[in-house]
């Protein structure tokens, strides 16, 4: 599993800043971050490419929504196995 930095996010997503996908969290369009150190954050990759995926295939809001709640989820799964 890869982890990305904001400045991938933004540039895989077309967000143009921060504020942006941190609106797009506080939404729930949007998963949020892992702590990868002290001080930084990033984002599975596949969560992200799950999102552009649901958002080019026309998804709605609520779906995209729906999405991310299950990508949450997934990360409580997948932490259980370790």
């Amino acid at each position: 599993m890869q982890i990305i930095r904001l400045p991938q996010v933004k540039a895989e997503t077309g967000y143009r800043s921060h504020a942006s996908i941190y609106n797009a969290i506080k939404a729930g369009t949007f998963t949020k971050p892992v702590a990868i150190g002290q001080r930084s954050v990033g984002w599975p990759a596949d969560e992200v490419r799950a999102i552009n995926i649901a958002r080019i295939a026309g998804k709605t809001e609520c779906e995209i929504r729906a999405l991310v709640i299950r990508l949450h989820a997934k990360r409580v799964e997948l932490s259980v196995d370790f």
